[in-house]
């Protein structure tokens, strides 16, 4: 079974109400079983909302209690943040999801680098923080980006 950012299909639950539609992920779902997850919406926020950033790490950080989830204005958004990585990890564990495939750079569904919690749009090694739970716990992740250049099956 496999896990997808809603965004990633066209569902719009972006922060700014939009998508971040991916044809080539699309066709791939349509002969693999699958379902679409968005975590901050999972998470109790609305859309659209204020964008956030992890401020202090990564997601693992957040879930450690060691970094905060923060949005544009300042306020913490952490505890809707965490909510909805193990309203995902619920639903990962009881489908028996091996692979999600996530939005780069979210401060949710992000894999192996986010924003670095300045608003100025650089990066910094990491996951997000639904993407740390479910690597946490043996899920394999990868984002649109490594998807349109290695595919599934040779990533």
């Amino acid at each position: 079974m496999i896990m997808v950012s809603a965004c990633l299909v066209g569902i719009n639950c972006k922060y700014n109400g939009e998508n971040n539609h991916c044809p080539p992920i699309c066709t791939f779902l349509a002969s693999h079983p699958h379902f679409l997850v968005c975590p901050e919406t999972m998470g109790r926020l609305p859309i659209p909302r204020l964008p956030a950033e992890i401020k202090g790490g990564d997601g693992n950080d957040v879930l450690d209690g060691r970094a905060r989830v923060i949005n544009s204005q300042g306020d913490d958004v952490t505890d809707e943040y965490v909510h909805g990585a193990y309203s995902c990890w619920e639903l990962a564990r009881l489908n028996q999801v091996s692979l999600a495939i996530f939005k780069s750079h979210s401060p949710s569904c992000g894999c192996d680098e986010v924003y670095d919690g300045s608003f100025s749009r650089r990066l910094t090694p990491g996951d997000g923080v639904t993407a740390a739970l479910l690597r946490r716990n043996g899920v394999r992740l990868i984002t649109e980006k490594d998807f349109q250049q290695y595919g599934y099956n040779n990533k």
